[in-house]
């Protein structure tokens, strides 16, 4: 320690290291500053909701990031048989999916004409093109090779839906689990085109029925796979309300067609097993 005399008086002084000499601020951890310049509304001048619009997306392109994460690890709980973990991540999955929703209730405060006012600005840009919740939905199950064309060869968005494509899905994962825990998947499903969509299956079906009858923690795991499918649901519906809200019938921006394409995805499970099973269950 440095030593100094003030009066006759020594004061002690710690010696500071180069790591306390450039503490870390809440600021330079979280990245504030750069945060707070990534919203450049395009309004000329610039309309006061498009702010509001701006960082709503940017707030579920956030999400999508966060889901992505839990995702992942959660398939790696089911993968190392840490059951556990695997309905902690779960329960977090079910909580942002439940914020995603709510989030709809802020963008709807802004009337028709107040989103009419910069619309045009917004050009070809649309959000069918988010590739983050094309990766979640392909992590969850629901594959087609549609989106991966609409994002440019080369980019980020292409890159992570392909990893994701050519990936064994969540459902896939969990019978795997299944599988590991003595319950009869056939091999065909578990050797299936990784590519392809989730598609019901009778034979899947049965071994579900056999976890509801025989295997309390595992079926409350499937229940909350129902859950899931029904939050991104109900995140869809909220979402297709929203649009005919603000733009009615119009076609959307990016040459989509607004509602109308937004309705086709309303009501297609992820996991179709497990709600098949619903009309089986207590049938003789």
């Amino acid at each position: 320690m440095a030593c100094t005399v003030v009066k006759g008086v020594r004061y002690f002084k710690p010696k500071l290291s180069n790591k306390n000499a450039a503490m870390l601020t809440y600021n330079d951890y979280l990245k504030v500053d750069d945060l707070l310049e990534l919203q450049a509304p395009r309004s000329e001048p610039e309309e006061h909701d498009e702010l509001l619009f701006i960082i709503i997306h940017q707030t579920y392109e956030l999400w999508f990031k966060q889901l992505r994460h839990e995702l992942n690890f959660l398939m790696e709980r089911l993968e190392e048989n840490d059951v556990p973990r695997a309905f902690h991540t779960l329960k977090r999955v079910l909580k942002i999916f439940k914020t995603l929703v709510s989030q709809v209730d802020i963008l709807e405060t802004m009337t028709p004409l107040e989103f009419e006012s910069f619309r045009s600005r917004l050009d070809t840009a649309s959000g069918f093109q988010s590739y983050q919740f094309r990766v979640v939905e392909f992590m969850l199950g629901y594959k087609r090779p549609q989106p991966i064309s609409v994002q440019p060869e080369g980019s980020v968005g292409r890159e992570l839906l392909e990893a994701a494509y050519a990936s064994p899905s969540l459902w896939l994962i969990f019978l795997r689990n299944l599988k590991r825990a003595g319950y009869t998947i056939p091999d065909e499903v578990l050797a299936a085109d990784l590519t392809a969509a989730t598609e019901p299956n009778d034979a899947v079906q049965d071994a579900l029925l056999a976890v509801y009858q025989n295997d309390h923690q595992l079926s409350e795991l499937c229940e909350l796979l129902v859950d899931l499918d029904e939050g991104l649901q109900e995140w869809r519906y909220r979402h297709v309300k929203m649009v005919q809200r603000t733009i009615g019938t119009k076609g959307g921006s990016g040459g989509s067609s607004g509602a109308e394409y937004l309705i086709k995805t309303l009501f297609k499970p992820v996991f179709p097993d497990l709600w098949d099973i619903r009309a089986r269950i207590g049938v003789a």
